[in-house]
C-alpha cells in the first residue's frame, strides 16, 4: 500500500534531504536518507525500498553509476534528481534504468505526485488498458497482472517504466500512439515537446523483445506521428 511505502532518498544536501523527508512523511510515506554515494548501492540492495529518489551528483559515487549497478537486483522504481538542465543527463539516467527524473529545484508537491505515480504503476494500479491481463504475440507474452514479459519462454528484464510503455504500445497494437498520448498516459502530465524519455525507452525495449534496433519491425517509428506496435511482426518472432 502507498501509505506504507518505504522511500530511500540518496542525497548529500543534508538540509534539502531533511526538508524532503519531512514533507513526504507528512503525506504518509516512510523515508530514510543516505548521503554518501559510496554506501548507496549496498543499502539499496540490502533494504529493497519501494522507491529510490536518487540525486545525480553525489560524493563517493555518482547517481548514474549507482543506477547502473542496482538496476537488475533492485526492481523498484528509481526517480532521479538532476540539478543540470542538460538533456544528456536525463537521457543517460534513463539509459541506466531510471524510471523518471525531476530537475532541481523541485517543488515538494511535484515530487510527491511523481513518487505516487511511480508507486501506483509499480503496484499495477495504473494499467493503461482495462480488462486485459495478458497479451500474446507468438513468442512474446506480456502479463499486466504479474508485470512481467517473456520472449521464447525467457523472462525479459524491464524497468517499471519500460514495462508500462511496452504494455501501452502492445495493448494498442495496430494504432499509432503519438508522443503526446504516451507521455500523458504514462506520466500524467502534458508533453512539453522536448522530453526524450519516450524515445530512449523505445530504443532500450526494442532489442529486449527481439526487435532490430536499426530496422525495427515490431515497434515502428512513424515519422511526425509517433510509434506503432505491429502485432503481425511480433507474432512472427522465432
Amino acid at each position: 500500500m502507498e501509505q506504507e511505502a518505504q522511500i530511500l532518498i540518496v542525497e548529500d544536501d543534508e538540509r534539502l534531504a531533511e526538508l524532503t523527508r519531512e514533507y513526504l512523511q507528512s503525506h504518509g510515506l516512510q523515508v530514510a536518507i543516505e548521503a554518501n554515494g559510496a554506501n548507496a548501492v549496498a543499502r539499496i540492495l540490502r533494504e529493497q525500498p519501494d522507491l529510490v529518489v536518487l540525486d545525480l551528483m553525489l560524493p563517493g559515487e555518482d547517481g548514474l553509476t549507482i543506477c547502473r549497478k542496482v538496476r537488475g537486483p533492485y526492481e523498484g522504481p528509481i526517480l532521479m534528481l538532476t540539478a543540470r538542465t542538460d538533456d544528456m543527463d536525463e537521457v543517460l539516467g534513463l539509459e541506466m534504468g531510471a524510471d523518471d527524473y525531476v530537475c532541481k529545484p523541485v517543488r515538494p508537491r511535484v515530487l510527491l505526485a511523481r513518487i505516487r505515480a511511480l508507486l501506483r504503476r509499480s503496484e499495477g494500479g495504473d494499467a493503461p488498458v482495462e480488462g486485459q491481463r495478458r497479451l500474446e504475440f507468438g513468442q512474446l507474452v506480456i502479463d499486466s497482472a504479474m508485470r512481467e514479459a517473456w520472449l521464447r519462454g525467457e523472462g525479459i528484464e524491464l524497468t517499471s517504466a519500460e514495462f508500462d510503455l511496452l504494455w501501452l504500445l502492445a495493448a494498442n497494437a495496430g494504432r499509432i500512439l503519438s508522443r503526446e498520448e504516451i507521455f500523458t498516459s504514462l506520466r500524467g502530465i502534458e508533453y512539453d515537446g522536448q522530453d526524450r524519455s519516450i524515445d530512449v525507452r523505445i530504443s532500450r525495449i526494442r532489442p529486449k523483445i527481439g526487435d532490430d534496433p536499426m530496422h525495427p519491425r515490431l515497434i515502428k517509428t512513424v515519422r511526425s506521428k509517433g510509434y506503432l506496435f505491429v502485432a503481425e511482426a511480433a507474432a512472427e518472432l522465432q
